[in-house]
């Protein structure tokens, strides 16, 4: 008995000392700046002087701040525009990749590839040239005498887009997640809606989209969440403008901490963010229920 005792002890130490390297990182580098972006909202804090404290004054001042509605705003649209482009062209790939053949593991990687490298800063440098007006959209509608040089990128009405784009462009890991439910779906139900008369729309609409509900929605929150996080794009592709039509509330945040040095007001600004999508997440899984089937195949 007592060697058994010894060996649970051994184990459980073992699994402490190889989950450590993971518990001190997501402290120190998690936890401990959180508490401190805490600490900072509530103080005049500019990172080259000292913190002084000043209670609510920083989320105070964003009652008469402007640019912090319009950040809110256009970061708005933003996700609820790009995100369920995303899902709806991730689940026609999905459905077009799930009849196998010898090219389908190319296929998948290909698709996939956007996702991995569409957030770094060469792809939003690529992207910024491609809308350029001397970019290569111009350049190909120009032969065609569609366009004469028109400024994707400095038009209010067409900057967000280049964006969204992007945004949707990245589709690659909620297609592979689409892609691992739909073959979940037993055949045999499909089986037995083509014998009760279904033709492939009414299956799709019928067996497909309910069993993938529970699929949808956990993508739905998971680029919901990226979607109102979305900077690096912004942030090199248009830095917020024209007329700060493409002003991400994360870039927002960035230029209020380090390019105005208002860092306490930056610290305000990301916990309301956090609060904000905090709601947004306890709203989708409130009403989970009214759309999501989970009775089971």
């Amino acid at each position: 008995m007592k060697s058994i005792s010894s060996f649970i002890n051994r184990e459980k130490s073992a699994g402490i000392i190889f989950c450590s390297p993971f518990i001190i990182g997501f402290f120190i580098f998690m936890i401990v700046p959180m508490l401190l972006s805490l600490y900072y909202s509530f103080c005049d804090y500019n990172i080259l002087s000292p913190p002084v404290w000043a209670g609510l004054k920083n989320y105070a001042k964003m009652i008469n701040d402007t640019r912090f509605y319009k950040a809110i705003g256009v970061t708005f649209y933003f996700a609820l525009v790009s995100v369920p482009l995303r899902l709806i062209f991730a689940l026609l790939v999905a459905m077009l990749l799930l009849k196998t053949s010898k090219l389908t593991a190319m296929y998948r990687a290909m698709y996939y590839l956007p996702s991995i490298i569409g957030g770094s800063v060469a792809v939003s440098i690529l992207w910024k040239r491609i809308f350029a007006v001397d970019g290569v959209l111009n350049s190909i509608l120009g032969i065609f005498g569609l366009n004469r040089g028109f400024s994707w990128l400095g038009d209010t009405r067409t900057a967000i887009w280049t964006l969204i784009i992007l945004a949707v462009w990245q589709f690659g890991s909620s297609m592979l997640i689409f892609l691992s439910s739909l073959k979940q779906i037993p055949a045999s139900m499909y089986e037995a809606s083509g014998i009760d008369g279904a033709g492939k729309i009414r299956q799709f609409f019928s067996v497909t989209l309910p069993l993938l509900t529970p699929t949808i929605f956990f993508n739905l929150v998971m680029q919901m969440i990226n979607g109102f996080l979305a900077f690096t794009q912004c942030y090199i592709i248009t830095q917020g403008k024209p007329m700060d039509s493409t002003l991400f509330y994360t870039v927002y945040m960035h230029e209020q901490s380090f390019s105005f040095f208002n860092t306490g007001y930056g610290a305000a600004l990301a916990w309301v963010m956090l609060g904000i999508i905090g709601l947004i997440t306890l709203v989708l899984f409130a009403t989970k229920r009214l759309w999501v089937y989970e009775g089971g195949l």
